[in-house]
């Protein structure tokens, strides 16, 4: 038995080379330097460029909103609702809603042809839109009445 046991355990164990073998690192020649181009731009001098491009960088700490500031503001705001549950609600369903649609673009997604027929769509739109509402000055000017009404009516200004 003993005997068995030690001729298993030689099959087993890996077979190690001889003799070992050391890497060496051969130096890779330096690549040539690049061609000079000559240009006959001139590039304004350091004074002129600092001239063109002028940033007013101040130390206004009133301009930084504090933490515990925006937390007060939003305190503020939230005591203010008068229903909250009607808040709470509408926050909780439009999270339900992001999460829905991420599982139904995913779902689009693993289709193998209609994510492609979708960007089609996508594309066709995009360039109705831009002929319909962009392309001419009057229709530019219905979509900024169109954006305004819609903005009014959201406010309930209207």
């Amino acid at each position: 038995m003993a005997a068995t046991s030690t001729s298993s355990m030689a099959v087993m164990l890996p077979r190690l080379p001889s003799t070992t073998y050391t890497t060496r690192c051969s130096s890779l020649p330096s690549l040539p330097s690049p061609p000079s181009f000559s240009t006959s731009i001139k590039l304004p001098s350091v004074s002129k460029r600092s001239n063109l491009f002028h940033i007013k960088v101040s130390e206004d700490a009133s301009s930084a909103p504090d933490a515990n500031e925006l937390f007060n503001d939003l305190k503020e705001k939230w005591d203010a609702v008068e229903n909250k549950s009607t808040v709470i609600i509408y926050g909780g369903g439009a999270v339900v809603a992001v999460w829905l649609s991420s599982i139904l673009v995913g779902a689009i997604n693993s289709v193998p042809l209609l994510p492609k027929i979708m960007e089609l769509v996508g594309l066709g739109y995009s360039g109705w839109f831009v002929y319909r509402y962009l392309l001419f000055k009057s229709s530019r000017k219905e979509l900024a009445t169109d954006i305004e009404s819609i903005k009014k009516k959201i406010a309930g200004t209207e």
